[in-house]
């Protein structure tokens, strides 16, 4: 396994740390504070391109090889949130049902949670049954930035 590199990047709702390496994006996450490095390794300089051009709203889907840490179940819902379009939004009910088990919906729920790769594996296009905005590890303010962003939701 190689080793895990890591890049930064300066989006209009905070800072993003991406690691990764040459087998995929192992995770993309908001920061607070920056072991600033400006030098950007080869195999995640695509992933900073394209986090670029959908924060300028260039790029609606992101081609990147995915490389996320976790279980079984876990693989399957974060496999699942990349058919929500850009734009929309799907309940986690929505994401259990698409997995076969209605009964799921904690289970995605906590899946969801624990997505490693942020904006890229669109854990924030997932919102609850009601409509609300819940669930979110960057902050629910940026979960509402990024779905106004994408026009998922109007201001």
């Amino acid at each position: 396994m190689s080793e895990i590199l890591k890049a930064y990047y300066s989006s209009p709702i905070g800072l993003v740390e991406v690691t990764g390496n040459p087998d995929g994006i192992a995770s993309v996450y908001f920061i607070e504070d920056q072991p600033y490095h400006s030098d950007v390794p080869d195999c995640l300089a695509d992933c900073i391109t394209q986090l670029t051009e959908f924060f300028q709203g260039k790029r609606h889907v992101f081609s990147l090889k995915l490389n996320p840490q976790g279980t079984a179940f876990q693989q399957k819902v974060w496999s699942e949130l990349l058919n929500i379009p850009y734009g929309r939004t799907a309940t986690y009910l929505d994401i259990a049902l698409a997995l076969g088990d209605k009964n799921a919906v904690r289970a995605v729920g906590s899946a969801n949670g624990r997505n490693p790769i942020s904006v890229i594996v669109p854990c924030h296009r997932v919102i609850g049954a009601s409509g609300k905005l819940i669930g979110y590890g960057g902050g629910i303010w940026r979960k509402e930035w990024l779905l106004r962003h994408e026009g998922a939701i109007l201001a």
